[in-house]
């Protein structure tokens, strides 16, 4: 949990740069970002080399084993003079990780000319050269030695003394990617961890199952799985299991190129170290994936619209609109293998939208595949930097239906308060949520006028597939009991007598 010696620490960093003349929050990101790695490397480096000790085991090493090589390490160079920390930051670490290659960073020569690592044709490769990709226009933008020593020194005082394990380092960096909303400016609809973190719990993904976000962002989805993933059967998974993990486990795609590269930084900080993360317009003619996901969560774009001509023909033969929460909608059911389950988040007009396009999405996820449920959320989920209403509709492609009853859940609280400050308090319904999802036999049970309840098909059908939670929910009436007017009347002729009575005691004083 990120305390508020934490949050106080990491804001003096965040000053720092800010002072520096870097004002864009996304910029800051990104430069902590790399510096994060950076400092991660060297992490691995020693543990690999603790091993090797231990087992007298030779281990392949990430850093060059020359001179050059080693001054690389954060170790070697966070006490050195600030001019010089810049100087094998900006001149030889970061040159070296944007040429990166199977897990090993490349070499120098005495005149300081890289030595890029070849290529072997006896790994997949196809990972690395994507991450080349996306580093490929990355720039140091740290603006003096002075700067950079403080940042140097800030990290490295947060991860000796306050970030004990892999989950203390997620939770910071939460926090970092937090201070996008508050910055209200970047366009960027960061989804909540706790809001992720249920969705994750919902579909329960396993160390087996290839997982996507097609709007993947700052990657956060994929990292909650993740954890998921590793909090429930690390000690359990095989070595098949761990390399499914590290590379093909997890796929994102944006069409922000910084998004991709905090995606893919975010991912290896969490030991995802060859993460799928590419450059794709998901609804556009160049993604033609089909029926190679086990689980999608995903929080696609809300109200946006694009080019008719660029969208893929087979998501138009679904529903026909320019609208990209639908569309979305759409391309989930197709990248899903049959069986496959998607959480998302959509707006609560695609609930009870009344156009054509509307209708035919929520027809095909109820007729044609499997629609498990839909939790209404509040509309402060999002604030500070959006206040828009929206709910998860959890969901299975089949292609053959299966829709049977659609359990629905009305979430007043989160957790937090909802207004601007989303300060935390007692009132949760998401631990309820996740135990009901999980035991939906028991919730047969309930009425309408219950906090959760199951709708039948045939009932949804018969109201144009309108999956509101008031076009089902039943609001129970407690009459009010008055008592006669005449009570009343005394009652006040009473309490006027007191004040008169009052006002002349007041008097009687004053004179």
């Amino acid at each position: 949990m990120i305390t508020g010696v934490i949050k106080n620490k990491v804001d003096k960093i965040w000053t720092d740069i800010w002072a520096g003349g870097i004002t864009n929050p996304l910029t800051v990101i990104e430069q902590l970002t790399y510096l994060m790695f950076i400092r991660s490397l060297d992490e691995k480096e020693l543990e690999t080399e603790e091993f090797e000790h231990m087992t007298g085991e030779k281990m392949e090493k990430i850093f060059p084993q020359s001179t050059v090589g080693q001054s690389m390490r954060w170790s070697k160079f966070k006490n050195n003079d600030p001019r010089d920390i810049f100087n094998v930051i900006s001149q030889r670490v970061f040159p070296a990780i944007k040429n990166m290659k199977h897990g090993r960073l490349p070499d120098f020569t005495e005149q300081g000319e890289l030595v890029e690592i070849a290529d072997d044709s006896s790994s997949d490769v196809q990972n690395e050269t994507a991450f080349a990709r996306y580093m490929s226009d990355a720039m140091f933008l740290i603006p003096t030695p002075q700067v950079l020593q403080k940042i140097i020194t800030g990290l490295d005082d947060l991860y000796e003394h306050d970030i004990a394990d892999l989950d203390m380092q997620g939770d910071l960096y939460e926090y970092m990617l937090g201070k996008l909303a508050t910055a209200g400016q970047n366009g960027q609809f960061r989804t909540p961890k706790h809001i992720r973190e249920m969705m994750v719990e919902l579909l329960q993904p396993t160390p087996n199952d290839t997982i996507c976000d097609p709007a993947c962002g700052t990657a956060g989805f994929l990292v909650s799985a993740a954890e998921y993933i590793r909090n429930h059967y690390e000690d359990t998974m095989t070595s098949e299991q761990w390399e499914h993990f590290a590379g093909d486990a997890f796929t994102g795609f944006d069409t922000d190129r910084t998004m991709l590269r905090i995606s893919a930084m975010n991912l290896m900080l969490h030991s995802i170290t060859h993460p799928k993360i590419e450059y794709k317009d998901s609804v556009s003619k160049q993604n033609d994936i089909s029926g190679k996901y086990d689980v999608i969560l995903a929080n696609p774009p809300f109200k946006g619209t694009i080019d008719a001509e660029s969208i893929h023909d087979n998501l138009k033969n679904v529903t026909n609109t320019k609208k990209t929460e639908l569309l979305f909608l759409a391309l989930f059911l197709r990248m899903l293998k049959k069986g496959g389950r998607c959480a998302c988040i959509v707006p609560d007009g695609v609930l009870f939208g009344g156009s054509k396009a509307h209708q035919s999405i929520r027809r095909e996820i109820i007729e044609n595949n499997q629609l498990r449920a839909v939790i209404s959320m509040p509309s402060g989920v999002f604030k500070p930097y959006a206040g828009v209403s929206t709910a998860v509709l959890v969901f299975t492609r089949t292609g053959a239906g299966g829709t049977d009853q659609v359990w629905f859940y009305d979430m007043k609280a989160d957790g937090f308060s909802l207004d601007d400050k989303r300060s935390e308090i007692a009132e949760n319904d998401i631990p309820d949520i996740i135990e009901r999802f999980h035991d939906l036999a028991r919730e047969a049970e309930r009425k309408r006028t219950e906090q959760s309840f199951l709708v039948p098909k045939q009932e949804i059908v018969d109201n144009g597939y309108d999956l509101s939670i008031n076009k089902y929910k039943q609001t129970e009436y407690v009459p009010v009991e008055y008592p006669p007017t005449s009570e009343i009347l005394a009652e006040l002729r009473k309490l006027e007598k007191e004040i008169a009575a009052g006002l002349e005691e007041l008097e009687g004083m004053l004179k």
